[in-house]
């Protein structure tokens, strides 16, 4: 396993980063590598996100003492998503078969944790959120087509978008993760817009379906003190609850969005006017 640790911050530190400085506080630059656990875990509401890509082998969540527990899982719940190819989870023996954009569920207490691929020339790719948890819930398999679908936007504001709930509770029961995937109709850049901010939850954002020659421009800060991130395919951003979240591509794409806090109310969001934004 690969543990990357990044710290909270205060605001007021993020207007003097330049753009090494802000890349190295929030960018997460590589999500997948071949038979790794690659994970960051950010302070803010001490969320882990990362990927799981087995090729040769299968990949298990490992006991580790970064957590401070006898297992993984002991103390968290985890979201993954299948942006790959066919594969399966074992989750304390029982298998769950996914296939490409299926999405499962693991309640604390699962001590055993196995991601597999079908096939090692087109693997399967696990994009995971993790959050800590209080109390045990059920294991949801979520297939694409059991993601709870929500249309959002307009063409004229190129922002028409699928926004499909996974870990929600419309779906299924979580502690505090919540977590889906938003997909962008052709010819639409902006993934929210007006943007927002949620005082009471953080939120990483995981962008991929990206040709190799087009980019996001995440955009984060305060409402009146606005940077920018530029983003490849398949990197993801951390956003702390104190900063807006949007972004803007060249080309159409895809992003699984995570959050945990206070909260699992998906529409506890406080919007920005355009006024307001500098």
């Amino acid at each position: 396993m690969k543990f990357d640790i990044r710290y909270n911050n205060h605001p007021e530190d993020s207007k003097h980063y330049d753009t090494e400085t802000l890349r190295s506080r929030y960018l997460i630059e590589t999500i997948f590598e071949a038979n790794e656990l690659k994970l960051t875990y950010s302070h803010h509401d001490r969320i882990i996100a990362g990927g799981i890509m087995p090729v040769e082998h299968e990949v298990s969540l490992p006991v580790t003492k970064d957590l401070g527990t006898e297992y993984f899982l002991e103390r968290r719940e985890l979201g993954a998503i299948n942006i790959g190819g066919r594969g399966y989870v074992i989750l304390d023996g029982k298998r769950y078969e996914m296939a490409e954009r299926d999405g499962i569920y693991i309640g604390s207490g699962t001590k055993e944790v196995i991601f597999g691929s079908d096939n090692a020339t087109l693997p399967a790719k696990y994009y995971i959120n993790s959050a800590p948890a209080h109390h045990s819930y059920p294991i949801v398999h979520i297939p694409f087509s059991k993601a709870n679908p929500n249309k959002w936007g307009a063409p004229k504001t190129l922002n028409e978008r699928t926004i499909y709930q996974y870990v929600h509770p419309a779906v299924c029961q979580s502690c505090q993760l919540v977590m889906g995937m938003t997909i962008l109709s052709e010819g639409s850049a902006w993934n929210t817009m007006p943007c927002h901010t949620h005082e009471r939850r953080m939120e990483v954002y995981f962008y991929f379906n990206m040709a190799s020659d087009t980019r996001v421009f995440h955009f984060m800060g305060e409402a009146d003190e606005t940077r920018h991130l530029v983003i490849k395919n398949e990197q993801a951003v951390i956003s702390p609850s104190w900063s807006i979240h949007t972004g803007v591509g060249t080309s159409d794409y895809t992003f699984i969005w995570g959050m945990c806090g206070e909260n699992i109310t998906f529409s506890d969001m406080d919007f920005v006017k355009m006024s307001d934004l500098k």
